[in-house]
Parts: C-alpha cells; structure tokens; sequence
C-alpha cells in the first residue's frame, strides 16, 4: 500500500475509524463533474474500550462493526480511505532551501530527522511543498511535513484488511476536514478559518488561511472525558452516563449536577481550543481567526458551542458537511442525516480522496 496523504477528490469509501463510533461516506460526482451526490452514509456507535485514545483494543470486535456497516449499506466497492489522528500523528510546517520535488523525495527522511520526535525508522514519512507567499525570501520554500507512527498504521490498516477492504489512501484527519470544507464553504481570500472536530477521545483543531493550511494540533481530550467524568461523580454506568450527556433524563442523575459537570468540562474544552489560538498567534504575526467551525458528537454537547464563541470571541456555528452534497430524495432519512452530520466531517474528506493522489 502506498502511503499517502495529501488530496484531491475522488469516488472511494471513506471509514473513519474514531473511539466512539465508526462513520462510512461514500460519494459519487455529479454528471459533468461538478458537485457530488451522496451514495452512502451509516453510523455505527462502538462500545467503550473497544478503541481508548486512538489505540485498537479489541481489534476483532472492530472488524466486525466494519463488516456489518458494509454488509448494511450493500457496498460492493472494496476501495477505502482511512484517517489517522492523536499523538502517533505529527504533523509540522518547516522551512527549506529550495529544492525539486524529486530532491526533497531523497532527502526527506533526513531533513525530517530533527523535527520528528519518534525514531526516523519508526515512522511513515510524507511531505507537500506549500505555495510560496509573496513575502517569503525565494530561496526559502515551506514543506507540509507528516509522519505517523508505523505500528499505528500497520494496527489500523489491519482491521480494514480483515474487513475484507482494500486500504488504498491513508489520511490525516486535519487533512479531511480541509477538503470538506472546501467543497461545502465558500474560501475568502485571506480569511483564516478554524475547523474544530471534537471527537470522543481526541480533538483536532485545523487552522486554514485562504483555504491553505496554517496550523493544526491533535489534543488528547474528548466527548468520552464528559462520560467519564459524569459516570465516576453521579456513580452510574458508562452507558447511563452516555445518555444523560446527550440530554436524556437517566434516573439517579441530579440535573444540577449534570449541569455543573457539563460546564466544568465546556470550560476544559475551550481553554485548549483558546490556548492553541494563542499559540498559532504567536507564530503568525498575530492574525485573528475570522470564524470558527465545530464538528465531531462532542460539538453537539449542550452549550458547548456558546461557551467558546463567548469565550474566544469569534462567531461559531456547527458544520454542515453535507451542505453542497446533494442527497437523492427517498434514499435516506434526512432525520438521521442532520442528527448524524456534524459526525461525518472527516468521513466526508476521506470519501473525497482519490487514488494515487499524493
């Protein structure tokens, strides 16, 4: 398998493979290529510990979700993209002389070595030369540098194998949320955006400017930290916990309490998402965000969304990954796909990709 991770759209399955759920996409272009439809799209949530922090516990209980999320949606297609966060993952922006492609392909593990916190021969290595600014010095170039951990990969596209899928483009999740958004928002010149996708246990914040990529953090925190947190205060189960965070009325649950909890953890979420803000700022001449996207089961969590337009300043509103996708009337339950939206972002990206792009 190749390994590749920048994009351009194409026709295959994206499966992302996240701790608390497993999201499939497939897309297909419109006649005339401009636009897509939507051809499938199901959801099955995983039971807790199946995957913690990225990391595959249970691999067969996991191939057999896959197996029965192709089985229900009939795909005969075998072809899969699949997406890869959390602290396996590094992803940097570096400067180099400049070079040719072709140099910078022989070189790169060794112009790699010192931004890599990993051993080099443990690790996967890409790279995309980003378009040069106006005020950069001409000798200078930027490189999109990523590395992914080699037993993360090999632990991933294992349980895609068994499936009985073909992994044929693995991704970044950061990476999939740029190439949703650039086919459902509009991508003013100079505005800097930040897609912010709250999973069940990693947040990704991706930072673009004008559609290119700026920034990016994964941060090991998540929807399972509310769970957790109100499971081991209100002394009930995983799963009683994981209803009252949706909003559900769980007997032996105090409301206030709930509420409290649920406060207590907006605020931890926002810190960090205000704290790499902060950071980005830093290194890049002070620029402000324009707007912020959320996405990912956490961002529908109650008032999460008000606290951090409150608190950063900058207006928020849930993503719509569907929003340009036209979807066939009396195909889906347009019920389950707004409820189930904010989920598919990356799944969204990942059914863009097409083979053999780099």
């Amino acid at each position: 398998m190749s390994f590749s991770l920048f994009s351009r759209p194409k026709n295959l399955i994206g499966l992302d493979i996240g701790s608390g759920a497993i999201k499939l996409v497939q897309l297909s272009k419109k006649k005339g290529g401009d636009g897509y439809l939507l051809k499938h799209f199901g959801v099955r949530t995983l039971e807790s510990e199946l995957i913690v922090d990225g990391t595959i516990m249970d691999a067969e209980q996991v191939i057999s979700v896959v197996r029965e999320l192709i089985e229900e949606e009939s795909i005969k297609e075998t072809e899969v993209a699949f997406s890869v966060s959390g602290h396996s993952v590094i992803v940097k922006k570096i400067q180099l002389p400049q070079m040719s492609e072709e140099d910078l392909d022989e070189s790169i593990n060794w112009e790699a070595e010192q931004y890599i916190p990993f051993d080099i021969n443990d690790v996967n290595i890409d790279f995309h030369i980003l378009d040069a600014m106006d005020d950069e010095p001409r000798d200078q170039m930027d490189v999109l540098l990523v590395a992914v951990k080699k037993e993360k990969l090999t632990e991933y596209t294992g349980v895609v194998t068994e499936a009985g899928l073909n992994p044929v483009i693995v991704d970044v999740d950061a990476f999939t949320l740029e190439n949703m958004f650039a086919i459902n928002y509009e991508i003013m010149d100079g505005e800097i955006v930040a897609l912010v996708d709250i999973g069940a246990s990693v947040m990704n914040i991706n930072i673009i400017k004008g559609g290119a990529f700026a920034f990016t953090r994964d941060i090991s925190i998540g929807g399972n930290r509310y769970t957790e947190t109100i499971q081991r205060e209100c002394n009930v189960s995983f799963e009683q916990a994981e209803q009252a965070k949706r909003g559900e009325s769980v007997e032996g649950i105090d409301p206030e309490m709930l509420s409290s909890i649920i406060n207590l953890m907006n605020d931890k979420i926002v810190a960090e998402v205000i704290r790499s803000f902060d950071y980005f700022k830093t290194t890049s001449n002070n620029e402000d965000i324009s707007r912020i996207l959320v996405s990912g089961g956490g961002a529908k969590i109650s008032n999460l969304s008000a606290r951090l337009e409150e608190k950063s300043g900058f207006p928020v509103e849930m993503v719509n990954p569907f929003k340009n996708v036209e979807i066939p009337e009396g195909l889906f339950d347009i019920d389950f796909i707004k409820e189930m939206a904010p989920l598919a972002s990356v799944g969204v990206g990942l059914a863009l990709r097409e083979v053999g792009d780099r």
